[in-house]
């Protein structure tokens, strides 16, 4: 008989997703907000004729940082 314990090859499972595919999902995500980032800034400066405290960037930004990990804990 042969004995094939000895040669197993454990493979690892990975827990978390590749940061990659983080990262692309996090830029698709911020392009497809910053439009709308940027339509809503320019509304809200009209509106008070202020600058909001936030840019649209920045608001873009936030919105990838909550959408995107929804998407890998969905």
């Amino acid at each position: 008989m042969t004995d094939f314990t000895s040669d197993v090859v454990v493979s690892k499972t990975r827990k978390a997703p590749p940061k990659r595919e983080y990262y692309a999902y996090f830029g698709v995500i911020f392009l497809a907000t910053l439009p709308l980032a940027i339509v809503t800034w320019l509304l809200k400066a009209a509106r008070r004729m202020e600058l909001p405290e936030k840019g649209p960037i920045a608001a873009a930004w936030s919105q990838a940082r909550i959408i995107t990990p929804m998407i890998f804990t969905a």
